[in-house]
């Protein structure tokens, strides 16, 4: 007699991905609508942002419009251009949702209060910040399997300024920085300068998810090699 299959059950995670990606099916249009007004109020052409992301200016109006999803590295490189953050990507800004104490103490984002932004290839951006806090970029990212951050090309390396740092929530993710390789698994968390070549990926058949924060503008010692690291990269 045949043995029964074994179901392996899926994580927490690994269900809130996929129903996120069937529930946030039509929004990148409201991202577009969201990219364009941080355009405007940067007072940049569209012609002239895309000649800073060294892009087509057809590719930015189909982002705008909503006819193209950003890779996670695209949406970094515009948000950067226009000296935004990934924060304000998000529909209802950078706190209106957020529960906040009687003398401003702190702010509380519940889950589900701020949609998440469906980019490239499925992956999926959470804000985890209840607002804004100066530099700072907090948020959850879920590859699906067998994706990249990179935009198109999987070849390409990201570069943009400040420092990141992520962990690994379930799942696993590959991370090369300046020709090292190392594969995170949960609760492996991996620091390093944005300014050095880097590039994430979900190599694996199962989906990942990590929290990741990126400080655009750190205190750094010179002297400590993660920051030095960048200068060495593009010399």
């Amino acid at each position: 007699m045949r043995e029964p299959e074994t179901v392996t059950p899926r994580s927490d995670a690994e269900i809130a991905a996929a129903s996120t990606l069937a529930d946030q099916a039509g929004d990148a249009a409201e991202l577009g609508a969201r990219l364009r007004v941080l355009r405007e109020e940067a007072g940049l052409s569209l012609r002239e942002l895309a000649r800073r992301l060294d892009i087509s200016a057809s590719a930015v109006s189909q982002i705008e419009r909503g006819v193209m999803r950003p890779s996670v590295n695209r949406l970094i490189a515009i948000v950067g251009e226009l000296g935004a953050s990934i924060t304000d990507v998000f529909a209802g800004g950078t706190g209106a949702h957020a529960e906040r104490s009687s003398f401003g103490s702190y702010s509380l984002l519940r889950r589900g209060e701020i949609a998440p932004v469906v980019l490239e290839n499925g992956v999926i951006y959470r804000r985890l910040s209840g607002s804004r806090t100066s530099g700072i970029d907090h948020f959850e990212s879920t590859f699906p399997p067998m994706t990249s951050a990179s935009a198109g090309d999987a070849n390409s390396f990201a570069t943009h300024t400040g420092v990141e740092s992520g962990v690994v929530i379930s799942g696993e993710l590959t991370v090369e920085v300046h020709g090292d390789t190392v594969t995170l698994r949960a609760g492996d968390s991996i620091t390093y300068s944005s300014e050095t070549p880097h590039r994430v990926s979900n190599r694996s058949p199962e989906p990942c998810v990590a929290n990741w924060v990126i400080a655009r503008a750190p205190h750094s010692d010179p002297s400590d090699p993660l920051f030095s690291e960048s200068h060495t990269a593009r010399s």
